[in-house]
């Protein structure tokens, strides 16, 4: 996977066809303007509105240099009342958009589908919201994001989120809940590979699978093995394939997982203060891959907690955000993963990404830079 040099167009460009829910005697500000603040406060730091429109009063003549700002500055309600009702499919629509001219994935390029909850953004009678997003393991770029709907759950969102990005060629991971016919099949159709860890919820799967590799010890068609030190832990991870078409044929219903090529077993073994666990994950995949490139893939897939889940906690305090009216906690939450993918793509400096918001709130030559401004 690479990252383009340059945009193909203006950021403000992409989101020129997001529908402005207000009616014309209320529209002081363009929306475009409320818009483009929105997503440079958040890279400073930003974590409300009130915050947004204090970024906006202290860099007013800066963003007058670009933006219309025709009756100043919106105020913190005026932010808030846009992005309440903004429609947030479009809003994530352009952000995907914009997206696709940044990122070329390769083949064989790792993206990781995963959720999380927005833990505080629950109502009164509606519960927290729940978002997928997909994320580009080598560059470590959100893709897209996908809300699970409240009458339904991830097996239906990820089929949405996988047809609106580009993913061809690459090999998609998904965990034990995204482990469905349908879904593999939707990666196929979308040119991809899968890689989807079983666990029980799939009928005689897990099982057939589990027997598999107890009947054909020393016969598998690859292993390998790769070991690690860190801050004292010791961690050795071990992966076995099985390919043969004879074998896989004995799992109950194999047909039904489109291109099902191989199975694996990952198995992790720690040393922890002298106490060892061990925890063996199975897998199904249509992609030919090595025992090397599984082991690969099955611990790049976690980057997704670590790079973004976490991030989003730790750096933006998602989880204490009480944004929540109408589809605000929605497209608060585009607009972080839109400033982490700005900080994310910034490798002139080598500071944290607290570091690099607040280089880019103090320098506007720095936020320029990473806008492409």
């Amino acid at each position: 996977m690479t990252q383009k040099q340059t945009d193909s167009a203006p950021i403000a460009e992409y989101f020129n066809a997001v529908t402005d829910p207000r009616v014309d005697r209320t529209k002081r500000h363009k929306l475009i303007d409320i818009i483009i603040i929105a997503i440079c406060a958040v890279i400073c730091g930003a974590k409300s509105w009130d915050d947004i429109e204090l970024f906006a009063h202290e860099k007013y003549t800066w963003l007058k240099r670009f933006l219309e700002l025709p009756n100043g500055i919106p105020s913190h309600d005026t932010f808030n009342r846009v992005f309440t009702h903004l429609d947030p499919e479009e809003f994530r629509a352009s952000f995907m958009a914009w997206m696709e001219t940044l990122v070329t994935l390769t083949n064989g390029e790792v993206v990781a589908i995963d959720g999380k909850t927005l833990r505080r953004s629950h109502t009164k009678g509606h519960g927290a919201i729940h978002m997928i997003s997909a994320w580009a393991c080598a560059n470590a770029l959100v893709l897209g994001q996908e809300k699970v709907s409240g009458k339904s759950n991830e097996i239906t969102a990820i089929p949405k989120l996988l047809k609106l990005i580009e993913i061809a060629g690459c090999l998609v991971t998904i965990d034990a809940m995204g482990c469905q016919t349908e879904i593999a099949k939707t990666i196929i159709e979308q040119g991809a590979d899968y890689l989807l860890a079983v666990k029980g919820n799939q009928r005689h799967l897990q099982q057939d699978i589990k027997k598999l590799f107890a009947e054909v010890p020393g016969k598998t068609d690859d292993h390998d093995q790769v070991s690690e030190l860190n801050r004292g832990r010791q961690e050795t991870r071990e992966c076995w394939i099985i390919s043969t078409p004879e074998h896989l044929s004995r799992i109950r219903n194999h047909q039904a997982w489109r291109n099902l090529t191989q199975v694996a077993l990952v198995k992790c073994t720690r040393t922890v203060k002298g106490k060892t666990t061990t925890e063996s994950r199975y897998y199904i995949s249509s992609a030919s891959s090595t025992a090397q490139q599984t082991l690969v893939a099955t611990r790049s897939h976690w980057s997704i907690e670590n790079s973004l889940h976490w991030v989003l906690d730790v750096t933006f305090r998602e989880d204490d955000s009480r944004i929540r009216a109408g589809y605000s906690a929605e497209n608060f939450a585009v607009l972080r993963h839109m400033a982490l993918n700005f900080l994310k793509r910034d490798t002139t400096t080598k500071r944290s990404l607290k570091g690099k918001q607040l280089k880019a709130a103090l320098s506007e030559k720095y936020l320029e830079k990473i806008m492409g401004i």
